[in-house]
């Protein structure tokens, strides 16, 4: 059976044209006081009345933009997972293929991490509320921490191909691993206030690529001023 073509939208006027972008700056900025709503209660605790008294917007405003709370909770989840990628993976990209981006990524992940100490990971918090609850919500949990974890993978396996790790590696183990750690400093800094989490995952790390690395590993010649992302 042929798919029909969709129809060709009409010409939008300019006035129409100022409403829409109006309405998409009201819904990015609606959707940027629901992360930090989110980060803050939990996606459990977000709804529709609950961004609305934050916002100070009707109910009816807000359900405009999102029509049910299943939709809000994951364009919330959609959101974080764009920033993520803007603040972590796509600075890693600029590095050198191998070691060098493999330790951005892990760096700029563990800067981000350590921001998130005061207003939470919606990756942590959102695992505790629906690891065990099937649904969309679920799903789009899911699905952006595989995205991530199969980037880091590729990293591993990048630093593998350039002669930076063991040619024996278990990429998804080493993955674990790193993923361990950066749970790691957020359970020690965010609920046990470890003085030193921070050093300490550091090193962990390090001791990780000794384990696994190769003879002709580059070592880390990243500074503060010239390397590190800005928190």
């Amino acid at each position: 059976m042929s798919v029909p073509e969709p129809p060709v939208p009409a010409p939008r006027s300019p006035r129409r044209g100022r409403a829409l972008h109006k309405g998409q700056q009201t819904k990015a900025a609606i959707l940027d006081a629901a992360l930090t709503l989110a980060t803050q209660i939990g996606l459990e605790g977000l709804s529709i009345g609950a961004l609305a008294e934050a916002t100070g917007m009707s109910k009816s405003g807000v359900f405009a933009h999102f029509g049910s709370r299943e939709e809000l909770q994951i364009s919330v989840i959609h959101e974080y997972h764009t920033r993520f990628e803007e603040e972590v993976f796509y600075p890693s990209m600029q590095e050198p293929r191998g070691l060098p981006r493999l330790r951005a990524l892990f760096r700029h992940w563990m800067n981000r991490t350590s921001v998130e100490i005061d207003s939470g990971c919606l990756y942590i918090s959102g695992a505790v509320e629906f690891d065990d609850r099937p649904g969309p919500v679920r799903d789009a949990l899911v699905n952006s921490v595989k995205s991530w974890l199969g980037a880091l993978q590729r990293a591993i396996g990048q630093s593998r191909e350039e002669g930076h790790l063991r040619s024996n590696i278990d990429e998804q183990q080493l993955a674990f691993e790193i993923h361990g750690l950066i749970l790691a400093l957020h359970y020690e800094a965010r609920l046990l206030r470890s003085p030193g989490s921070i050093e300490r995952a550091k090193a962990a790390f390090e001791n990780l690529l000794k384990l696994y690395g190769a003879r002709s590993a580059p070592a880390d010649r990243s500074t503060p001023s010239t390397r590190s992302p800005k928190a």
